[in-house]
């Protein structure tokens, strides 16, 4: 019998469904993968999201934002973005890039009404997100379905290591109509 980390398809299977875990899974480490993109001024940015759908059918991926926040100046300026993933108990770790569509107003009603009130609270800040406060606590959580943004991210590249006992390293692409490559690792 093989191990799913010896071929290319039992990989590209894990990583979905790690991806699949982590949006149904609170507890999962791929529930909160680090999401980097590049700032207007050229600088590396990441930081920590919520995974919220994960289609391997579509190849997407979906976060959600405020759309005040840092990020989507950087999404408006360069559309793309990187997802990092590392899961201790798989040795496994996943690199996707994407590229961004931000999606807001009408079209993202139903899903910011289906959204826990708690939840709610991360979009409506005021001063915007990133703005300079004079104390901590300086700033007003007004939930506001006007600053609810979903990044719809469609993934063009998957890179994939799992650090077993011998480490496998495998990359695949939209382009390559997702057939596997062995890389170094």
């Amino acid at each position: 019998m093989t191990d799913w980390f010896e071929t290319h398809q039992g990989l590209l299977q894990r990583v979905w469904d790690t991806l699949g875990h982590g949006v149904t899974d609170a507890q999962h480490p791929a529930r909160r993968p680090t999401f980097a993109t590049v700032s207007p001024n050229g600088w590396p940015e990441a930081r920590t999201v919520v995974l919220r759908a994960a289609d391997p059918d579509s190849g997407l991926v979906c976060v959600h934002t405020d759309i005040n926040s840092d990020k989507i100046k950087s999404l408006q300026a360069t559309p793309c973005a990187a997802l990092h993933i590392w899961d201790s108990a798989q040795d496994l770790q996943i690199r996707l890039q994407a590229d961004v569509q931000i999606i807001t107003g009408a079209e993202t009603r139903a899903l910011w009404d289906k959204i826990p009130n708690h939840a709610q609270q991360s979009y409506g800040v005021t001063p915007a997100p990133g703005s300079v406060i004079k104390h901590a606590l300086d700033y007003v959580k007004d939930p506001d379905p006007n600053t609810f943004a979903v990044l719809e991210c469609t993934v063009s590249q998957i890179d994939v290591v799992h650090l077993g006992a011998q480490h496998r390293r495998s990359q695949f692409s939209r382009a390559r109509h997702w057939q596997g490559q062995w890389l170094s690792p």
